[in-house]
């Protein structure tokens, strides 16, 4: 889960959000590669082309900011195109998207809250339809179906969680919490996608935004964790929220066959899984209450994992080398991880308040091991 989601802009935030666009970005930033350059700022979101071709594009972020910030591509209706959070100040980042014709915003988020300072851009001519080659093609379809899986099988687990909830039951509650979650951590890229519903099921209470309130806005899984967990006691208002979290994870089973998929934006995603780890699962942010950010560290690792397998003919092809760097470095991962499992196939793993801070930091390494050569991954299948 991200720290803040994106929200529909009002008119007036959109006026307030453009205008704070300070202009394009220096023209020798537009040379040379042809990539469209952004400069990020605490105040501004510089883009050197609001007009490019369509097809396979490449974004270079550069944040000249004091903030950590995220840039997204959004369709007009906020659904993600392409994203990448955590550019910390002074860093670079350079995202591969493919884009088909049409209107879009670009989307700068310093602080990695609100809404994001935006401009709007145009994607021009025939590309982003090309025909892919057949190894690719297999590769969306059957990611397409394994998105589709993991939303199908989350629904009757979370059916479970709240039907405990609901019945006053606090151990089974408890017991039920972790894997009503492994679904949606495996796919999380897709599941944020569609910005209406992630709020909804999946923000920790420092995420909400500024003027919402947690007695009121705030629900889903963290909120009837901290019920469960730090209070201790199931209320009238958890088993009203129990149900209002399966309606929310229904529509999300409904949507996720909508999803925009592409190579890039699987490859893209495979890295945004680990980064959720690096930020949340790592820290023991994520489950502050209860606990079992492992579970979801193994849930996010599974997810990229998958994402890559089906990548990897393509990206043999393109980049051997980076595909040996890659089964390394999941195998390694896999291997640390596996070492907090309590049981050898199924998904009960040490609390995390009982991990050290050198084992945590033995497992922030692994994550960063592994992140680095996964961030070049979408390049390589975009060639």
């Amino acid at each position: 889960m991200r720290p803040a989601r994106l929200t529909a802009l009002s008119a007036a935030a959109v006026v307030v959000a453009l205008t704070a666009v300070t202009g394009c970005a220096d023209k020798s930033d537009d040379s040379g590669s042809g990539a469209i350059k952004v400069n990020a700022t605490d105040s501004a979101c510089e883009v050197s082309k609001t007009e490019f071709p369509a097809g396979k594009v490449s974004i270079e972020v550069e944040n000249k900011g004091s903030k950590v910030t995220e840039l997204y591509v959004l369709f007009p209706d906020d659904r993600i195109v392409a994203e990448r959070e955590n550019i910390g100040p002074g860093t670079k980042a350079t995202i591969a998207a493919e884009i088909k014709a049409g209107d879009y915003e670009f989307a700068c988020k310093p602080g990695m809250k609100g809404d994001g300072i935006r401009t709007k851009v145009k994607a021009t001519g025939k590309g982003g339809g090309d025909k892919r080659s057949p190894e690719l093609d297999a590769a969306v379809a059957s990611y397409r179906k394994y998105v589709q899986e993991q939303a199908d099988e989350t629904l009757p687990k979370a059916k479970v969680f709240a039907d405990a909830v609901k019945a006053g039951d606090l151990d089974a509650a408890k017991k039920a919490y972790a894997l009503s979650r492994l679904g949606w951590e495996r796919t999380e890229p897709v599941a944020e996608s569609f910005g209406d519903i992630d709020p909804k099921v999946d923000v920790r209470e420092g995420g909400l935004e500024a003027g919402q309130d947690p007695a009121k806005d705030w629900t889903g899984w963290h909120r009837l964790e901290k019920s469960l967990f730090q209070d201790g006691k199931i209320g009238d208002e958890d088993k009203k929220l129990a149900d209002t979290l399966i309606t929310d994870l229904t529509e999300w089973q409904k949507k996720v066959g909508q999803a925009e998929i592409t190579p890039t934006s699987m490859a893209n995603g495979a890295k945004e899984l680990l980064d959720e780890v690096a930020t949340g699962k790592v820290t023991g942010e994520e489950e502050r209450y209860s606990h079992t950010d492992l579970v979801d560290f193994k849930g996010n690792l599974e997810g990229a994992q998958k994402a890559y397998e089906l990548l990897k003919p393509a990206a043999q092809k393109n980049d051997a080398g980076l595909v040996k760097q890659l089964d390394t470095q999941f195998a390694s991962l896999s291997t640390l991880l596996d070492k907090y499992r309590a049981d050898k196939n199924g998904y009960e793993f040490t609390s995390y308040d009982k991990v050290g801070d050198a084992e945590r930091k033995e497992l922030s390494d692994g994550v960063n091991s592994l992140a680095e050569p996964l961030s070049k991954l979408a390049a390589a299948v975009a060639k």
